[in-house]
């Protein structure tokens, strides 16, 4: 039998309280943050899957003492649905990257491939420069379909801003386009 100090007896009770506390709010806020992170990613599957994980990564760590748990539960949230639509962005790109290898494999012209390829790259890279929302805003859109008065929703922005980010991301590829490319030497 082993016997415990009274210390380690306090400590695993103030750590079972607070696990306790900690998954009480969890499961108080669960729909809210759903709801957050569906707006945002627009899929409530992927909304649940995401608070899901949120819950594995808390669970999984030391408690954290934070002054308002609920506040802080719903703002890690959002930022666990903005990382989704930044990873899912960056997965698009990365496929993609790999579109003109792939046609020219099955036949394509190899002139008409690597134009397509250098398109992509200045159109990559002018939505790169673009500012992080209005990037957002155009992924959403062209990306994963989203429509104007979903983004504006999710974003807490107005329709007509969402429509202002958008000409603004889609004159920005077209400029990309219209720019000569640079020639490398043979």
């Amino acid at each position: 039998m082993i016997i415990t100090p009274p210390e380690s007896n306090e400590q695993h009770a103030d750590a079972a309280g607070g696990r306790a506390h900690f998954l009480q709010v969890f499961l108080s806020q669960r729909s809210q943050m759903e709801a957050l992170v569906s707006r945002r990613v627009g899929c409530r599957a992927t909304a649940a899957d995401l608070v899901q994980d949120l819950f594995l990564r808390f669970w999984r760590r030391p408690l954290v003492q934070v002054e308002e748990l609920s506040t802080y539960l719903l703002r890690c949230a959002g930022n666990i649905a903005i990382d989704h639509l930044r990873s899912e962005g960056a997965r698009v790109r990365s496929s993609e990257a790999w579109l003109p290898e792939q046609q020219d494999n099955q036949g394509s012209e190899p002139q008409a491939a690597l134009e397509a390829g250098n398109d992509l790259r200045h159109v990559e890279a002018a939505l790169r420069s673009l500012p992080e929302r209005t990037r957002q805003i155009f992924l959403l859109n062209r990306i994963h379909g989203r429509k104007y008065a979903q983004i504006a929703k999710a974003m807490g922005l107005s329709q007509s801003a969402v429509e202002k980010h958008m000409m603004r991301a889609l004159e920005a590829c077209k400029a990309s386009l219209r720019e000569p490319s640079p020639r490398k030497a043979p």
